[in-house]
């Protein structure tokens, strides 16, 4: 049965000259009215990723449907069907909000009192009404990516692509761009692809999360189902006497199994649930001192580290490192 508003793929993948696999053979099932958090760091794969399933990139291999339509055999019908608001807005500096609004509504085939109509309404709700009639160039940020995702909303589509919509943006434009995305979702049934470097928007945003690492998928589910896979908190401590971190260390590592933190902390995986008074009471016992302790509980980063053995910052740098050394 054709799944109208989802999104399926099957060993989806895409290598560049050179023999770079940039997605490696991956699966993916987005369902109707989900929001789909795909999360990784810069190059891991997630905009090619996007890329062949808006049509805008074919697979080297592999197969992928949206909106029950073959991406590759139907890429006039996927694209009808998606919205999509890429990481680099295509907005002309020179017309106002309203004109781009028109514009794109006109070569959806609306008629004038539609596109008026729609118009207004879209900038109602991303919040462009008072700049509606100032040109782009004046504009920030935060306001020309909610202008990119008005226009991608104006045909009401039933799959909308966000690629890193929130990158750069401060606070405050990011929490409105998130409950934006959140109605769409909730309200109308719109299903939302969405990538992500951020662990905080993949968690509050995601029904579920794929984390993307060197072109595979190396893990999926709720964000929830993902930290009770890690399961267990992790204690750090920040000597105050740095002489005093292999002393640390060693009691540190009675609690749990030594793991990665901040530079100038020591960090253990506990093995069960633990009690921070109990660690507490060791140190001071062995007459070691600490600046700070925390108890941390499971993050999506935790997760990331499991899997992939570094941090999401730590492999965004790492697959920096890579793309300048190709």
């Amino acid at each position: 049965m054709r799944d109208q508003h989802g999104i399926q793929a099957e060993t989806l993948a895409r290598e560049f000259k050179g023999g770079i696999r940039a997605v490696d053979g991956i699966d993916l099932h987005v369902s109707p009215g989900e929001i789909y958090g795909f999360l990784g760091p810069n190059g891991a794969g997630k905009s090619t990723t996007v890329h062949m399933l808006t049509t805008l990139l074919p697979p080297t291999s592999g197969k992928a449907r949206v909106a029950g339509y073959d991406v590759v055999k139907h890429g006039p019908r996927v694209r009808a069907a998606i919205g999509a608001a890429l990481q680099e807005a295509a907005l002309d500096p020179f017309l106002t909000a309203r004109e781009h609004l028109r514009l794109q509504s006109s070569l959806h085939g609306l008629t004038r009192q539609q596109r008026r109509e729609r118009s207004q309404d879209l900038l109602e709700r991303v919040g462009l009404t008072q700049a509606a009639d100032r040109k782009v160039k004046g504009y920030s940020g935060g306001m020309k990516r909610r202008l990119d995702i008005a226009l991608a909303l104006v045909h009401e589509p039933s799959i909308l692509f966000l690629d890193e919509p929130t990158t750069g943006l401060d606070v405050q434009s990011r929490s409105a761009l998130w409950g934006e995305v959140g109605r769409l979702a909730k309200g109308e049934g719109v299903t939302v692809f969405l990538t992500t470097q951020y662990l905080e928007e993949a968690d509050v945003l995601a029904d579920r999360v794929g984390i993307i690492h060197r072109g595979h998928i190396v893990a999926e589910g709720t964000p929830t189902e993902l930290k009770a896979e890690i399961g267990r908190p992790t204690v750090e401590a920040v000597p105050s006497d740095p002489s005093q971190r292999a002393g640390i260390n060693d009691v540190l590592s009675k609690f749990g199994t030594p793991t990665a933190g901040a530079p100038n902390a020591v960090s253990v995986r506990c093995e069960e649930e633990a009690d921070l008074a109990d660690i507490v009471r060791a140190l001071d016992a062995a007459q070691l001192h600490v600046a700070q302790i925390q108890l941390h509980e499971p993050t999506l980063d935790d997760v990331f580290l499991a899997k992939t053995g570094t941090s999401l910052e730590g492999a965004a740098e790492e697959e920096e490192l890579e793309t300048v050394s190709v």
